[in-house]
C-alpha cells in the first residue's frame, strides 16, 4: 500500500477484471489466453445448435474436403493426439457422423469416412463459422481484418518456431 493508499491493480479493460500480476510482463499472452477462451465459448454455444462439440467440426471438415481418411491422418492434420482423435470419433459415429472400416491395405489401420447425415451438417458449419466470424471480428474494417489474420500467423509462426527450437 503506498503513502497515498491502495493502488488499483491493472484491469482487463473488456471485463475490469485484475490481470494476475505474474501475468503484467505478458499482456499479449494474456490477452490470446482470454480471447481464446471466450472463442471456445462462442463455437460451443454455436455448434451446441447441431450436436457437435469444439473440435468435432474440424474433422468433420477435414473429411468433407478430403474424403475418408486414416485416424491416424486425422490426428496428423489436426495436429492431435490418438486418445483425444479415437474419444472424437468415437462421439462423431455415435451421433452418426461418421462410420469407421477397416483399411483394405493396412489391416491395423480404421478408415474414417463422413455419412450421408454429416453432408445435411455441412451447411449448416459453415453457417456457423461465418456466425463465429462475425462475432469475432465485429466491426473491424476490411483492413483491420486482413491485419489480424496476418499477425495472427506470424504469432503461429513465431511459436512453432520456438516449440522446434525447444525440442
Amino acid at each position: 500500500m503506498s503513502a497515498e493508499g491502495p493502488t488499483c491493480p491493472d484491469t482487463n479493460p473488456a471485463e475490469g477484471v485484475p490481470v494476475p500480476a505474474c501475468a503484467r510482463n505478458g499482456p499479449v499472452s494474456h490477452a490470446i489466453f482470454r480471447v481464446a477462451r471466450l472463442h471456445r465459448m462462442h463455437v460451443g454455444q454455436l455448434l451446441r445448435r447441431v450436436g457437435l462439440h469444439p473440435g468435432q467440426e474440424l474433422v468433420m471438415m477435414h473429411l468433407w474436403d478430403r474424403g475418408p481418411q486414416r485416424a491416424a491422418d486425422l490426428v496428423r492434420l489436426l495436429d492431435s493426439d490418438a486418445a483425444t482423435m479415437t474419444r472424437t470419433i468415437q462421439r462423431l459415429e455415435h451421433a452418426g457422423f461418421v462410420r469407421r472400416c477397416p483399411c483394405a491395405t493396412d489391416k491395423r489401420a480404421t478408415i474414417i469416412e463422413p455419412t450421408a447425415a454429416s453432408l445435411a451438417l455441412r451447411q449448416q458449419v459453415e453457417n456457423i463459422w461465418t456466425e463465429l466470424e462475425n462475432r469475432t471480428l465485429g466491426d473491424l474494417t476490411a483492413a483491420e481484418r486482413t491485419e489480424t489474420l496476418s499477425i495472427l500467423e506470424r504469432i503461429e509462426h513465431n511459436l512453432i518456431r520456438a516449440a522446434t527450437q525447444d525440442d
